[in-house]
């Protein structure tokens, strides 16, 4: 499937320059970006249901693409004033927040530290940190970021991606994502380095979760199997307000393998929450 792109450019923050892409008019929707693939949610983007009614933002954060490079220690805190500070920098006041995985995260802690820039907030499988079997988890993380360290980023991106995605990683990638290859390979040093020791170190305990009062979306897939499926209990019990969709037959890479159907579900809540009301 190929993808349009529109023109990138970089905004400047207090201490980064972050790539920005821009598409539309009308209510903003920022589309947190996740980690590893730096345009993971263009197939989203370009989605018919989001381009019209929409103004939707892309961004690569700090460490990916044409951004800065990360300096010191990953946060999520960090990416989410990153975000933050976007927003404001773009001249906008409230957004419809999208995050997933990595990025579902951020879109959390962004929600919880700064409601007022959040509209809606549209989680697509947070990453299972604080799930009861969060300890496997880690565990698993731990050891992808040891394979790093002693063999470098190549071989460690190679085992990464064939246990997340199959041994013919490449290809699908490519497939949803034209370009997704080099942009991984480019950037696994961020993603291993940076991204992954953020993501363990993580806190975001049920009193944060408290502090989220926006409406809030939880899409998840079917086949993301056992982690996941605690992930969803976990956000539902946090945010009893959530809506709830699940998509039959999806696993954890929804976003680029059913751009059309995680579209579908976001276009049905967002209707229903418009900024201007």
């Amino acid at each position: 499937m190929r993808v349009s792109r529109a023109q990138w450019r970089r905004v400047v923050l207090s201490d980064a320059a972050l790539e920005v892409e821009v598409r539309g008019s009308g209510e903003p929707i920022v589309l947190i970006q996740t980690a590893l693939i730096a345009d993971e949610f263009l197939p989203l983007a370009t989605q018919s249901e989001l381009q019209d009614p929409y103004q939707v933002i892309l961004y690569h954060r700090r460490g990916y693409a044409g951004s800065s490079p990360v300096q010191g220690p990953g946060s999520i805190e960090r990416d989410a004033l990153d975000c933050q500070r976007l927003l404001t920098a773009l001249d906008i006041e409230r957004a419809h927040v999208v995050g997933v995985s990595y990025s579902a995260a951020v879109a959390l802690q962004l929600a919880a530290t700064a409601p007022s820039c959040v509209h809606t907030l549209t989680l697509i499988e947070p990453p299972p940190v604080h799930i009861p079997s969060a300890d496997e988890f880690l565990a698993a993380n731990a050891k992808f970021i040891e394979d790093y360290r002693l063999r470098g980023p190549a071989t460690a991106l190679d085992r990464f991606l064939a246990r997340v995605i199959g041994p013919d990683w490449r290809t699908d990638i490519e497939h949803h994502v034209p370009g997704g290859v080099a942009q991984v390979e480019r950037d696994a040093d961020t993603f291993f380095a940076t991204d992954m020791p953020a993501l363990v170190t993580w806190r975001f305990l049920a009193e944060d979760a408290q502090r989220i009062s926006r409406p809030v979306l939880y899409i998840g897939g079917s086949e993301s199997g056992p982690w996941f499926a605690e992930v969803r209990e976990l956000i539902l019990s946090w945010l009893p307000q959530a809506q709830d969709v699940v998509l039959e037959g999806a696993d954890h890479a929804l976003a680029i393998t059913h751009p059309a159907r995680v579209a579908a579900a976001m276009s049905a809540f967002l209707r229903d929450q418009p900024i201007g009301a």
